[in-house]
């Protein structure tokens, strides 16, 4: 391989990384918030877990990333490069202002608007974008819609017990449903990189047909996992604390709903947002006490930076493009 395809698989590991920083709020906050565990104590956990995903889980969500959205005959290294520059600068920017936007997303659309100033809208493939649009509205209702589910179950369930002893079951609980969640975040939004790299690897002729080396599956998983260990903390207080407020029982709902959400769409082969799955989850959690229990103005900013993450990174990712083939 060539030191252009070694720098870009570096600059993919670092937004892997940045991912994991990023989106380390949707696997801790919900624990953090309940205080079940401590956030440093928290952020090992995930990353523990979002590295055993490596082992356990298919590659179906990299097929998807690396083949299933832009044609891969559009593709060369540059369109790559500039793809994860667009998707690296809109997580940089989220992070800063606290918003828990797509990581996923913003590598999907970083990379679809280098690939378009490079070679028309004709490069896109229909198919993997309808089900990729389609589930920008359609995770996060999964999200909410099991948790407000779970929620109330656990409500009628525990209902004759007291607080004291509900807390304390669920503070343990929550560990398994942190686990479980982290075991999806990991599998969804490092198999993305996956697909990238892979995809690099075929386009510059590495490897002839598209399958996911065991090398660069084992890297994913451990960039997204050194990432979460970091922590984006900005995020996890919006997360975790401002959209409603939690106890274990609510935590371990929000957990276990997008954890089955994030588990169901990976071994379909959809490439979600775990960002979204997770706020809808906690939504629909707070829906259970009352509708003012969800602080819907913030939800919607939320939204609002949901729509505009592939966009805004696919502008960014062509006018990167754009730079590049005027200098190379």
């Amino acid at each position: 391989m060539t030191l252009l395809i070694f720098s870009i698989i570096f600059v993919a590991l670092f937004f892997d990384f940045l991912n994991g920083f990023h989106d380390s709020a949707n696997s801790v906050a919900t624990i953090v918030s309940t205080r079940v565990l401590s956030p440093r104590k928290a952020v090992v956990w995930a990353a523990f877990f979002n590295l055993v995903a490596a082992f356990l889980f298919d590659v179906h969500i990299a097929k998807t990333i690396g083949k299933g959205l832009i044609e891969l005959s559009a593709v060369d290294a540059w369109v790559i490069l500039a793809g994860l520059c667009g998707a690296i600068f809109w997580n940089i920017l989220t992070w800063y202002f606290g918003i828990p936007s797509s990581s996923s997303h913003a590598l999907m659309g970083g990379y679809a608007g280098a690939a378009v100033a490079r070679a028309g809208f004709g490069c896109l493939l229909a198919p993997g974008w309808v089900k990729t649009l389609l589930f920008i509205a359609v995770a996060p209702l999964m999200g909410m819609v099991l948790g407000f589910f779970i929620m109330a179950v656990v409500m009628w369930a525990t209902h004759w017990r007291s607080s004291t002893d509900v807390n304390h079951l669920f503070r343990r609980l929550q560990l398994l449903s942190a686990a479980a969640y982290s075991l999806g975040h990991g599998t969804n939004d490092a198999q993305k990189t996956m697909g990238i790299i892979t995809g690099l690897l075929v386009t510059a002729g590495v490897l002839k047909t598209f399958h996911v080396p065991f090398w660069v599956i084992l890297a994913s998983h451990s960039a997204i996992a050194l990432g979460t260990m970091f922590g984006g903390w900005r995020i996890v207080k919006t997360v975790g604390q401002k959209i409603t407020k939690l106890k274990p029982s609510g935590g371990f709902a929000a957990e276990t709903a997008g954890a089955i959400t994030l588990l169901v769409t990976a071994f379909s082969g959809i490439a979600v947002s775990t960002t979204h799955t997770i706020a809808g989850a906690i939504m629909g959690v707070g829906a259970t006490r009352r509708a003012s229990a969800v602080r819907w103005g913030l939800a919607g900013n939320i939204v609002i930076a949901w729509i505009l993450t592939i966009p805004a990174s696919a502008a960014v990712g062509a006018l990167v493009y754009g730079v590049i083939a005027v200098l190379k």
